[in-house]
């Protein structure tokens, strides 16, 4: 399966031989697919959405609602994929993205920053969450969140800070919130790098979150079922 990934943001580069680029995060957390790379917070996209059969988005340190040229773009690109009936998978940034490209709204949530490891309550059970698992626990480094769905849009996973945890548009678009191809200690390196824009509170309440599994494993395969790598029927990778 040929994938493409929207690379909406960078690692530092001083931080890339330890932890990676994060293209490097998205082929360590799906070996099995057949890369493609688009940087297009610097300007490069498809040519042709039929070079690959799905697509991601990464993170961002900006926001999809920020007035930016490749912003705009990539959100005309997101609308021209559901037109297309291909998949879309976004995390954080990505997930933001597919709200307001579709539809939805997405701004600062009052809530705060959501950072460490957060626990997701599964509000719908899908065939593709197989094996099924009532709660998830992801890595979570964001501000913005998704404040109003699109249409034809389902919320399947929510939080208390976060209650559009994960949630799907129609039956191919998929957005995550959470990272599921951050390591704890790449989520741990941001939070110290932020501690004076997220507060000295949260942050701590995020280093503590730390002690908890995160089920990358089950997000990852649910992940690859629901694009169609994996059969839904299949207990197992």
């Amino acid at each position: 399966m040929k994938a493409g990934l929207f690379e909406c943001d960078h690692v530092k580069e001083v931080y890339r031989d330890e932890h990676g680029d994060y293209a490097d995060m998205f082929v360590q957390l799906f070996p099995e697919l057949e890369w493609r790379f688009y940087d297009v917070c610097n300007g490069e996209f498809p040519s042709n959405l039929d070079e690959c059969d799905v697509y991601f988005a990464t993170g961002s340190y900006k926001s999809v609602y920020d007035q930016e040229d490749w912003i705009e773009e990539l959100k005309e690109t997101v609308r021209a994929i559901a037109q297309q009936d291909k998949y879309f998978v976004g995390f954080c940034f990505g997930h933001q993205l597919l709200g307001e490209a579709m539809g939805g709204k997405v701004r600062k949530s009052s809530r705060g920053w959501c950072v460490g490891v957060h626990e997701f309550d599964l509000l719908e059970h899908e065939p593709w969450m197989n094996p099924f698992q009532d709660q998830l626990n992801l890595l979570m480094m964001c501000q913005d969140q998704v404040l109003e769905l699109p249409p034809d849009a389902t919320v399947l996973a929510s939080a208390d800070k976060c209650p559009v945890g994960i949630f799907r548009v129609g039956t191919k678009m998929l957005g995550i919130q959470g990272h599921p191809e951050y390591t704890k200690a790449y989520d741990r390196l941001l939070l110290e790098m932020r501690v004076d824009r997220i507060g000295q509170e949260t942050v701590q309440i995020g280093r503590q979150s730390f002690e908890k599994d995160v089920h990358q494993e089950t997000i990852r395969n649910w992940i690859l079922r629901f694009i169609g790598y994996l059969p839904v029927e299949s207990q197992s990778a």
